[in-house]
């Protein structure tokens, strides 16, 4: 069977497929009686590949595409879908969660070639506001900066949503709210039950309140959903394709349907799973899957780092770590990696961002002692 279904990308259509979603009995267990076990099945024959797939939703406005965020191979096939649309439709634009608004003049500089890829992570605060791996979107960058396709920052500010997780939407202070969409719909049940069992899922020993969790989801859908809006008036026969996380576009009730409550667009919602257990057919238009496809780890000097100051300075280190085995000591601050000045954090994590374990680096330190000044040390250091 397997040789039959040679796809890098299968997806299942809903609605003309069903999904593997039996109950589990152990094998030595009996159903009761009377009972009867649910059951419904794939047809095989009805798998299909991206260019099938693009076949079907190149002409829908708005393409949302979900990811879990750290899973490389979601990525590459948010990048598929988008060279797919692409040919179809150049002028479309890449809608971006994982950047917030206040940065969309950043993500115009790096499409437009007047700042590089470093520029555009130190600039964007990507590694404060962000933090994963941008290896993992860097494909989809890099696309889009060859071809020259807009990127739009979606997301809202934490500075925002900072202040409604503390206090919730009323407690956000006159200016950042007037930011913030004037329209927020809680009518949705459904979306509000999923968001109830995810907060049960989770320990909470600050006591974190669910109201305050749900306006900030409120606040994230309802921002993107204004964000893109903006877009789309500006653009009424424009296309964009939408990168987000899977709960903010599962069953519409994130993005997509507060999307269409704004302008008149249609639409297609894939998710991206890794298992069939994740899988239900009201969820979205088609789901894909493939095997896991990961990055290689990244070498780390193995420090912890007080970043309140620049030069950023070593308060720590991990255990096995090989600066603190070669003499790198608590209280020095980095100076350089390689060949990377460092000024913040972000300049660390671009440092080491193609960096292997086991790869030796000359880390710069400047130490500092009471009453005889500071010295600028280079030592070697091996990546764990």
């Amino acid at each position: 069977m397997s040789k039959s279904l040679n796809y890098s990308v299968l997806l299942l259509v809903f609605g003309v497929v069903g999904l593997f979603s039996a109950t589990d009995v152990l094998a030595d267990e009996k159903p009761a009686h009377g009972s009867q076990q649910q059951a419904t099945v794939v047809a095989l024959s009805e798998l299909m590949n991206v260019e099938r797939l693009m076949e079907q939703i190149e002409d829908r406005q708005a393409i949302f595409v979900g990811e879990t965020h750290d899973r490389y191979e979601h990525h590459l096939n948010q990048l598929a879908i988008i060279q797919g649309m692409y040919k179809k439709h150049p002028d479309m634009v890449i809608g971006l969660e994982f950047f917030q608004q206040p940065f969309q003049p950043v993500l115009d500089r790096y499409i437009s070639g007047e700042i590089d890829e470093n520029a555009l992570l130190r600039e964007s605060e990507y590694f404060d506001r962000w933090r994963y791996d941008y290896r993992l979107y860097r494909p989809i960058f890099r696309y889009a900066k060859e071809k020259g396709i807009p990127l739009i920052a979606l997301n809202l500010e934490k500075e925002i949503t900072s202040q409604a997780s503390a206090g919730g939407i009323d407690s956000i202070e006159k200016t950042l709210k007037l930011r913030i969409p004037k329209e927020i719909d809680r009518s949705d049940t459904a979306y509000r039950q999923r968001l109830e069992s995810v907060f049960q899922m989770h320990p909470h020993p600050e006591k974190r309140n669910f109201d305050h969790f749900m306006d900030v989801q409120l606040l994230w859908d309802e921002g993107m959903a204004e964000r893109a809006a903006v877009w789309f008036r500006e653009n009424p026969q424009g296309h964009m394709v939408i990168l987000a996380g899977g709960g903010h576009i599962a069953y519409g009730s994130g993005i997509p349907n507060r999307l269409k409550r704004r302008v008149p667009v249609t639409t297609a919602i894939v998710i991206n799973a890794s298992t069939a257990s994740e899988l239900d057919p009201a969820m979205g238009d088609f789901v894909m899957m493939t095997k896991p496809n990961r990055l290689h780890p990244t070498g780390k000097l193995g420090v912890f780092l007080d970043v309140e100051e620049s030069p950023i300075k070593v308060s720590g280190f991990s255990p096995h770590s090989g600066a603190k085995k070669v003499g790198i000591r608590k209280g020095d601050r980095i100076l350089r990696v390689g060949e990377h000045e460092i000024k913040s954090y972000a300049d660390v994590r671009i440092a080491l961002m193609d960096s292997l374990p086991g790869e030796k680096v000359d880390v710069v330190v400047r130490r500092t002692w009471p009453f005889l000044g500071s010295a600028n040390h280079t030592i070697e250091v091996e990546l764990r």
